[in-house]
């Protein structure tokens, strides 16, 4: 039986919570208590916030991982861990950093379901699991890096075929010339590292996860990064790559729409998690099915708490007693301003009569007469 302490805590706690955030909680929990494991969802508002003012919120960043830690404090983690994961990636090193923290709690363990996209940096986080869910509409991404905006490879690629046609045809460099002006000096080198340090995170996730122990593991972990990583075969960073392609080379796929029950409760937290990054100022989201969130919002930071953590007492609001009303007291007659133009005439005291101020008379200067 509940307090009345414990009752009080949680209706101040509902009272505090929008009804977005409580339609989303109970689609969290009924996904977990299909699952019976560790449920966290990593959700960016990336689609409904555009534009270079949101990028930093949206984007994976070193932010998320507190994100994280409050999402896993008090969990059991011999239960696993189920990831929704729905982004559009993010910063490198931030990337990797993620994938080692979940590594560390939950080793291999790991289960990503992906309702909608997750891309570039998220693709490489879905490498981390053993299992990725995904339904005929989900997406992963190609992992090639970014420089600037531009792919790391296809920087390379353009530097080759000045070279090689300017060797073949020294008059081309004037053609040339505008366009290599604008690599900076150390533009290749760091194309360079950006393309290695991707193909050792990819393949070191999928070395001590989906292909741990496999004794085929390094050849099967290079061809399946090389199809992510490829430009020349996906043509752009932000290809969708579907399911089907994926299994193909070596990830395993299990399709959301096989278990009616779970493809309804994965999607009823996707637009649970939807209509909150479009409907309020929130632009992530980091949450657990015990209801401990890591909430980013444009322009602000809030963490939102577990429902059943205590509450401080707050001191009650005494309201101010109206002032005691004072006695009438007759108050002297002031005298009309010049401004009053209803100003009523000097009273002037009876029997006495008014002082009339004296005029000097007005001087008139004599003209003289022209001639005299």
């Amino acid at each position: 039986m509940a307090t009345f302490g414990e009752i009080l805590e949680q209706i101040q706690t509902e009272q505090r919570l929008s009804p977005s955030d409580r339609v989303r909680r109970k689609c969290l929990a009924k996904l977990h208590e299909l699952t019976e494991r560790n449920l966290v969802v990593y959700y960016s508002g990336w689609l409904q916030k555009q534009g270079p003012e949101n990028f930093s919120n949206v984007m994976i960043n070193d932010e998320d991982k507190h994100g994280f830690m409050a999402a896993f404090a008090g969990l059991d983690f011999d239960k696993g861990l189920d990831l929704v994961l729905h982004t559009p990636g993010g910063d490198v090193a931030a990337t990797e950093s993620i994938i080692d923290y979940l590594r560390s709690k939950f080793g291999r363990d790991i289960r990503v379901i992906v309702p909608q996209i997750s891309m570039s940096g998220g693709t490489m986080i879905a490498l981390a699991a053993t299992e990725i869910i995904m339904g005929r509409h989900s997406n992963l991404g190609p992992i090639d890096p970014q420089i600037g905006g531009r792919p790391a490879i296809a920087i390379i690629a353009e530097f080759e075929k000045a070279r090689n046609d300017i060797a073949a045809n020294p008059a081309h460099a004037l053609l040339w010339q505008p366009i290599l002006q604008q690599y900076a000096p150390t533009l290749l080198s760091s194309a360079d590292q950006a393309i290695k340090w991707t193909r050792e995170i990819g393949a070191k996730t999928l070395q001590e996860g989906l292909f741990y122990g496999d004794a085929e593991a390094d050849r099967k972990s290079a061809e399946l990064i090389e199809f992510l990583i490829s430009h020349d075969l996906h043509r752009a960073h932000g290809r969708h790559l579907h399911r089907s392609e994926l299994s193909q080379h070596g990830l395993n796929i299990t399709e959301l729409e096989k278990d009616d029950e779970l493809q309804d409760a994965v999607l009823s937290v996707h637009h649970a998690c939807m209509i909150t990054v479009g409907n309020t100022p929130a632009a992530k989201l980091i949450e657990n099915h015990l209801g401990i969130a890591h909430v980013k919002a444009v322009g602000q930071f809030q963490m939102v708490q577990m429902p059943m953590q205590a509450i401080p007492p707050q001191t009650p609001i005494v309201p101010q007693q109206p002032p005691p009303p004072t006695p009438d007291v007759p108050q002297p007659e002031t005298a009309p301003t010049q401004t009053d133009a209803a100003a009523p005439a000097k009273r002037q005291v009876r029997g006495v009569a008014p002082r009339k101020r004296a005029t000097a008379p007005k001087r008139t200067a004599k003209r003289p007469v022209r001639g005299v």
